[in-house]
């Protein structure tokens, strides 16, 4: 399935699988081989395809499968197979999305002085949208960073016509130790009574769970690295159920909704022997 800003097709070049989704879906040939190999049978391994996963917890389809499968509530470990250039991921940044809504009054704009004009009411609060630096929160060794950003607007009428409304998509990440509260709060200052606020997407984070042991394994199976992950997951739908969760996966993660997402094929296999080895350390 296709990513919200991707036109390219699906493709093999240069030892390099490339296009629509092919950094995002990589974990799904992971699930595929699990399921025609059928390794070793060291743990009882079940494999859940669902859609949406990009879209936050709400809009997630994994949200409705969990809340059919009493077996999937209980499970003790979860593995998600994001894109992660081979990397442990652990935990979960959180994300807010919240249109903020600016409301202005028409008139003819060549009159000075005449309407209200909400796309300038945005102004000050699109400067300090552009001068929000990333702020750092680190846990368990792990460095989460807190972004704040503008990713649509919509507003105005015509050339010759002040606007008397706009609403601009902002979205907020943010690390553990953070909650969603906290992200409403900052946000509404963000605006401080110069527009309103309407909350649309609300996904909690998931802290690191490093000592895990089945993560200790996995970080002693060959994976590039341990690191925090940015952006949300579903690692944070199973962390809310008390199941621990981690990300791994072959895809380039800087390709992620790019036109053209990438997953080199080396590492595609080399994603195969590190859960191979994962499997064989499970007692």
């Amino acid at each position: 399935m296709a990513n919200a800003g991707q036109r390219g097709g699906a493709r093999a070049e240069n030892n390099r699988v490339l296009g629509a989704g092919a950094a995002e879906k990589s974990g799904l040939c992971l699930m595929l081989d699990l399921a025609e190999r059928r390794p070793p049978p060291r743990a009882d391994v079940t494999l859940v395809f669902h859609a949406r996963g990009e879209c936050g917890f709400d809009a997630s389809e994994l949200r409705v499968v969990m809340a059919k499968d009493a077996e999937l509530r209980g499970a003790d470990f979860a593995l998600v197979l994001k894109p992660t250039d081979n990397k442990l991921q652990l935990g979960s940044g959180g994300s807010t999305h919240a249109t903020l809504a600016f409301a202005g009054r028409t008139a003819h704009s060549g009159l000075p002085g005449a309407g209200v004009n909400a796309i300038h009411k945005f102004a000050r609060v699109l400067s300090q949208l552009a001068a929000f630096e990333p702020v750092p929160d680190v846990v368990d060794g792990l460095t989460w960073y807190e972004t704040m950003s503008a990713t649509s607007a919509q507003g105005g009428r015509a050339g010759s016509v002040v606007p008397d409304q706009l609403e601009v998509n902002v979205h907020h990440t943010f690390g553990p130790s953070t909650d969603s509260h906290t992200s409403q709060e900052r946000l509404m200052a963000l605006v401080d009574r110069v527009g309103a606020v309407r909350f649309e997407e609300l996904s909690e984070p998931a802290p690191p769970n490093r000592s895990h042991a089945l993560i200790a394994a996995l970080e002693q199976s060959g994976v590039q690295g341990v690191e925090a992950r940015q952006t949300w997951t579903e690692v944070a739908s199973f962390t809310a159920l008390q199941i621990p969760a981690a990300n791994f996966g072959p895809g380039a993660e800087r390709t992620m909704h790019a036109q053209n997402e990438v997953t080199e094929l080396p590492e595609l296999e080399r994603a195969q022997t590190i859960l191979d080895r994962w499997f064989a350390s499970m007692k």
